[in-house]
């Protein structure tokens, strides 16, 4: 199966416009980035995601299996899903659904990383703000930062149903 039959959705009418899906992707607390390790096989971690336009910005440890995957194959996705909603009666669920294909890349200039861990602190932890330059001094050298640039991505949703 090529690249591009993978990701054609089988349900049309179910899809967002890409700014829907952007929105989402941008809105959501968390979100499950997959990557192929050396080895080949997949791998996949929860992560915490903040946009920035067409770039999705995500902390981590500066050494770790992630960084090790990415090294090997930077093409990655991204997946996440939001206002879930069972609906027993339908033996089904209401949702909002993204996927992001991209190419991460591990920061190594300060001053973008220092702008992704602001849009990231604004985003989890936008009450502690004031403490964000005492926070950087002790801990940016420990903290690395990985950039998703989007290539590709779309969106899908099932609405509830009208009453």
């Amino acid at each position: 199966m090529t690249k591009k039959a993978m990701r054609e959705m089988r349900r049309k009418e179910r899809a967002t416009t890409k700014e829907e899906a952007l929105a989402l992707l941008g809105d959501c607390e968390y979100a499950v980035l997959s990557m192929t390790d050396p080895d080949g096989n997949p791998h996949a971690v929860p992560v915490s995601p903040v946009l920035d336009g067409e770039a999705v910005y995500i902390h981590c440890a500066p050494a770790g299996y992630k960084l090790d995957c990415i090294a090997h194959n930077p093409q990655v996705c991204l997946v996440c899903a939001d206002h879930i909603t069972r609906m027993p009666e339908r033996f089904s669920t209401a949702f909002k659904s993204t996927i992001a294909y991209g190419r991460a890349t591990l920061l190594t200039g300060k001053d973008e990383k220092i702008h992704a861990l602001d849009l990231i602190c604004r985003k989890y932890a936008l009450s502690n703000m004031e403490n964000f330059d005492a926070e950087m001094e002790k801990s940016f050298t420990r903290t690395a930062v990985i950039r998703v640039d989007i290539e590709n991505i779309s969106g899908k949703q099932r609405k509830l149903p009208q009453k």
